[in-house]
């Protein structure tokens, strides 16, 4: 059963990897690329402040800051216990993907996915009451998560494992920091 998932899961990759192409492939690159993001997190920083002050807007970007850090240092624990092998390099599939970055690290589950996931929902249920349209922004981690599968560095599982954890761990951090807020700022 474990062995036809984990098959599938590579058959899905190699799949999903191969409709790529070389006239996409600079966009995916720039895409899977933390720093190219920026925009997005001062345009998110900058709502925060301006729905919660400067200094309750403070606190929430610092929590987010925290939210990063953990969700980073998590994925890294993962990733060292479990040791699969990422995509481009797995001896069983690597000659049948298309890989343009050569990651070492290993593969589940899928920090891009996570943290980007994790954070998203968070600032969503963070200013859900403020601004209507804030639900765009979960366009971000699908896409992000998306470059992973297209740069053939993550499998579908990794991927769908990271979104899965980083909406339970959003709930979870909101609850909290709502808790705190309330404490703080009340």
């Amino acid at each position: 059963m474990l062995e036809d998932l984990i098959q599938l899961d590579k058959n899905i990759l190699i799949f999903l990897n191969n409709l790529g192409s070389e006239q996409w492939d600079p966009i995916w690159l720039v895409i899977t690329n933390q720093l190219y993001w920026s925009p997005l997190f001062i345009f998110i920083f900058y709502l925060t402040i301006k729905a919660f002050g400067w200094k309750r807007g403070g606190f929430m970007i610092l929590s987010m800051i925290l939210l990063v850090a953990f969700s980073d240092q998590f994925t890294n624990f993962i990733k060292d216990s479990f040791e699969r092998l990422r995509p481009n390099n797995d001896p069983e599939i690597k000659h049948l993907l298309r890989t343009l970055i050569q990651p070492q690290s290993f593969s589940f589950m899928s920090g891009h996915a996570t943290t980007s996931t994790f954070f998203t929902v968070f600032v969503v249920l963070l200013l859900k009451d403020k601004y209507k349209y804030i639900y765009f922004i979960l366009f971000w981690p699908l896409i992000f998560a998306y470059s992973r599968l297209y740069l053939g560095v993550h499998f579908p599982i990794d991927i769908l494992t990271g979104i899965i954890i980083g909406m339970i761990f959003a709930n979870i951090y909101v609850f909290l920091i709502k808790k705190l807020d309330k404490k703080l700022f009340t």
